[in-house]
């Protein structure tokens, strides 16, 4: 694990160097998810194929401030923020032109990533990874209930919810009935990461600040000026925990954001919302032509 500074935090991340190529490839940038335990180590599997398959691309995993190995500040976390952090680490960092690949309701964190002059040249692709109904990207959630949301987890209360949601048996049924389409993938190193990544209460503020909607805005307009080629790839059985977005397919939500991204392509492939993780191999056949024609 390395480390770098940004506006005084101490910033963990990975890097995989691709196996031997004759031209150099884009590297790949990987925004990993924000839940209960959650941090760049939802890519291992990924890496390890990918590895495996001596792929000639680089790849990223940065952990977002509140997660991971970064520091955990007493923060309320917007998607503005992170994409703050990631400008930083594309600039200092990566210092090249990259495809930034994002999991589930991170995506917010990319569009707003893609608005930053300082990196939109560095930017030369997007996969989004089972991104949320699209219902979800346009409807914001009132500012007014973000803040009272907020407070509401910002007490004694949300402390003793934390120390719930991250026992074991809370974390294998949610992600049984949430996150995973077979429950024999909710594995023992699933489980393991979740309860090592939540150890640190302090990583209880980037979860309730997704839990308090402050991800919940209007992209419609940010969207439409994306001008990057876009993959889009989409759980055949993805579902949505908000009772406004339910019922909605993957095949739907997937037209819905090829109507939507002005330069977008996409795909189905088995899982349901955690792609990566659950349907790795497939997820790599996904993305490895999209990659190689850019």
């Amino acid at each position: 694990m390395a480390s770098y500074t940004w506006q005084t935090y101490r910033c963990g991340y990975e890097v995989y160097f691709a196996g031997e190529t004759t031209a150099p490839k884009p590297p790949l940038l990987l925004i990993h998810p924000i839940g209960v335990g959650l941090g760049r180590q939802f890519w291992h599997p990924l890496v390890n194929q990918w590895q495996g398959q001596n792929r000639p691309n680089t790849l990223y995993a940065p952990d977002l401030l509140g997660c991971g190995d970064s520091d955990m500040p007493h923060a309320a976390y917007r998607p503005q923020d992170w994409a703050a952090q990631l400008s930083y680490f594309l600039t200092e960092i990566v210092q090249q032109p990259a495809i930034v690949v994002v999991q589930g309701a991170l995506l917010p964190v990319a569009v707003r990533l893609c608005e930053r002059p300082e990196v939109s040249a560095l930017i030369s692709g997007l996969v989004l990874s089972g991104p949320p109904a699209w219902s979800l990207m346009t409807q914001p959630t009132p500012v007014w209930r973000q803040r009272v949301n907020w407070n509401l987890f910002d007490s004694p209360l949300g402390w003793g919810f934390y120390q719930y949601a991250r026992r074991r048996a809370f974390l294998a049924s949610f992600s049984t009935r949430q996150l995973f389409d077979r429950p024999e993938d909710v594995t023992d190193d699933w489980l393991t990461m979740l309860d090592r990544g939540a150890q640190d209460m302090a990583s209880r503020h980037a979860v309730f600040s997704f839990l308090a909607g402050f991800w919940r805005q209007d992209y419609g307009a940010a969207i439409a000026t994306i001008q990057q080629p876009t993959l889009v790839i989409m759980g055949e059985a993805a579902s949505s925990i908000d009772r406004t977005a339910k019922g909605t397919l993957g095949q739907e939500r997937l037209k819905d954001y090829l109507n939507h991204f002005p330069n977008a392509q996409g795909v189905t492939i088995e899982g349901r919302n955690v792609l990566p993780y659950e349907s790795t191999q497939a997820f790599i056949q996904a993305i490895v032509p999209f990659i190689e024609n850019l």
